[in-house]
């Protein structure tokens, strides 16, 4: 079946998959949003374990998927694999120790003998709900405005500065998708307190601050959105592999992919929807609409950036060294037995969306912690 797909189709397919799991990773973030509020709307100390004990059932879910995109990312466009974090390495360091702290501080927060204290793996938590999502979303932005690096007739990187990566903050437009991903992610989790916590005050205290968090998010988002659609963009010729600026690049891919055009608006909906719902309608389902709509909005982005014809992580260093979903891919071969391996996908899917709904059968109240054995 899948061998007998052209190189380019099998390609086309990886970029695909891989922009599913960077959905479904955005999405999972609403783990590191809640934990931005474990003394914002968390008055006592019971109140702050039963919000990281319904954000602890879940983190592994986010970590999990961040590992498997990258592998998936790692195997379908090695070259960009080898760029990125060769290169760019001091960015990746950071983002991988956010997500470090994160696993520790759930494992030793309640441990016995802490010779830290709770505080301090709480202060992780918050660390890691801050730092994962603004440096993932800014490192995602240089997909759409380009990195510093170059490669030679070897494929070797030369990054063109000593920053290594975290020189993306510089770009605005970067920066905005960084802070457009952190608001969303603390509006994620403020949804899901409300739509899996059975504390009246503390669901009215996530009522409250959702607005809060709203507003900000949908101006750097649609900051973000607005300039992406008027700004220059990657074009590569399909017959020979030249990179070129073209003006209202990504405008003309939102015109060019209707189908993916109708994904995009779709999720901004379900996004809206969800939060508005919950807001205007005292909704505790609002957590399904924007979680939905906040995987279809992730991945049209991510079609818009590799699709048409489009350099998915361009060089700003130099141009002909931009990769693309054709130059930046792994052999037919590889693709092909990989293709055959993605067929378990659905499989894996329905085991995890089982144990989550088995896991949020009921809402999480002070009493059941103290009648478990295990908490975070």
């Amino acid at each position: 079946m899948f061998e007998n797909l052209s190189h380019f189709a099998l390609q086309q397919y990886w970029w695909v998959i891989v922009s599913i799991l960077a959905a479904l990773f955005i999405f999972l973030t609403f783990v590191q949003g809640g934990q931005t509020f474990i003394y914002r709307i968390a008055k006592t100390e019971s109140e702050r374990s039963l919000l990281i004990n319904t954000l602890g059932r879940k983190w592994e879910f986010t970590f999990t998927t961040l590992v498997t995109f990258g592998g998936a990312f790692f195997a379908s466009f090695p070259l960009f694999y080898a760029t990125s974090f060769g290169g760019a390495y001091w960015v990746w360091l950071a983002i991988l120790a956010a997500f470090v702290i994160q696993a520790v501080s759930y494992e030793f927060r309640k441990k016995p003998a802490n010779l830290l204290g709770a505080r301090t793996f709480e202060i992780f938590l918050i660390l890691n709900g801050v730092l994962g999502t603004v440096l993932i979303g800014t490192a995602v932005g240089t997909f759409f405005n380009g990195a510093q690096f170059s490669l030679n007739d070897l494929n070797q990187v030369d990054w063109h500065t000593s920053t290594r990566g975290l020189e993306a903050v510089l770009t605005f437009h970067n920066v905005a998708l960084g802070l457009a991903v952190f608001f969303l992610a603390r509006a994620l989790g403020l949804l899901y307190f409300i739509f899996t916590v059975d504390h009246e005050l503390l669901v009215a205290r996530s009522r409250r601050h959702l607005l809060y968090n709203t507003i900000p998010f949908l101006l750097f988002f649609l900051y973000f959105l607005v300039w992406l659609l008027l700004k220059e963009g990657f074009a590569v010729d399909p017959e020979t592999g030249v990179v070129s600026m073209e003006k209202y690049k990504y405008l003309h891919n939102i015109l060019q992919m209707p189908v993916n055009t109708i994904l995009l608006l779709a999720g901004v909906v379900g996004v809206l929807w969800g939060i508005g719902s919950s807001l205007f309608r005292n909704s505790n389902k609002g957590f399904i609409f924007a979680g939905t709509g906040t995987v279809l909005t992730v991945l049209a982005l991510f079609i818009i950036a590799g699709f048409n014809n489009t350099a998915f992580y361009p060089s700003i260093a130099d141009l002909q060294s931009s990769l693309t979903i054709r130059n930046a891919s792994s052999s037919h071969f590889t693709l092909t037995v990989m293709s055959y391996v993605s067929l378990f996908i659905p499989f894996v899917l329905a085991y995890i969306w089982y144990f989550w709904k088995v896991m949020n059968r009921k809402k999480i109240a002070e009493s059941e912690l103290a009648e478990e054995s295990h908490t975070y």
